[in-house]
């Protein structure tokens, strides 16, 4: 018979979501016992088997997923984009909103990305090449657009990826004006990014 108040299916997005209602900033998911996910979940332990073997490899398909969530919408906001200077705001801004967004889909990449286990780590390294890659056509679409032209538009796309998630680690536990002043500097450092790399195709030419 199924236990009062327990539920007798369970989805992996209701496990995904138990485990991000028990996660907070400074707590990882390998914190995490089995027993709490599926108490959170509200099922029985031996239920949460019938979708993952262990803990990690929850962690590791939620890292995909939050990954995937991210790059949609930042790749969705891009796609407005026509300018050089409207692309780099509207993916910092948006960067930034998703830091507080419910689903906690960008504290988990960077939570983990930098405390989280070996494998978690690495998970976060496969989401953020996945990010550059998508970066990367997005800067050669604008670049043609703009008639101009990026040296090595994949370091570029490294570069800005890595400056990004890097200004978001920081800001993640920053109040809202001070985020905003981070933000604005990293605006600025990408634009020099792009000049830069920019500069050098004429210096090549020359």
């Amino acid at each position: 018979m199924r236990t009062v108040g327990r539920k007798a299916t369970i989805t992996k997005d209701e496990l995904f979501q138990a485990a991000l209602n028990l996660i907070g900033p400074q707590k990882s998911i390998s914190s995490l016992s089995l027993r709490e996910v599926a108490r959170e979940a509200g099922i029985a332990p031996n239920s949460f088997y019938r979708h993952f073997k262990d803990i990690d490899e929850l962690a590791i398909e939620l890292i995909d997923r939050s990954g995937i969530v991210l790059r949609q919408i930042l790749h969705k906001a891009r796609l407005k984009a026509s300018k050089q200077n409207s692309i780099i705001r509207t993916s910092v801004e948006v960067f930034i909103e998703q830091l507080d967004a419910d689903e906690g889909n960008l504290s988990l990449l960077l939570r983990e990305g930098y405390t989280g286990s070996i494998s978690y780590k690495d998970a976060v390294e496969s989401q953020l090449n996945y990010f550059q890659q998508e970066l990367q056509e997005d800067l050669i679409r604008l670049e043609r657009l703009n008639h101009s032209k990026l040296v090595h538009p994949e370091l570029v796309a490294k570069a800005i990826t890595q400056l990004v998630f890097n200004m978001g680690a920081k800001v993640i536990d920053l109040p809202m004006i001070e985020r905003k002043e981070v933000a604005e500097q990293t605006m600025i450092m990408i634009r020099m990014l792009l000049e830069g790399a920019r500069a050098m195709d004429d210096v090549l030419i020359h």
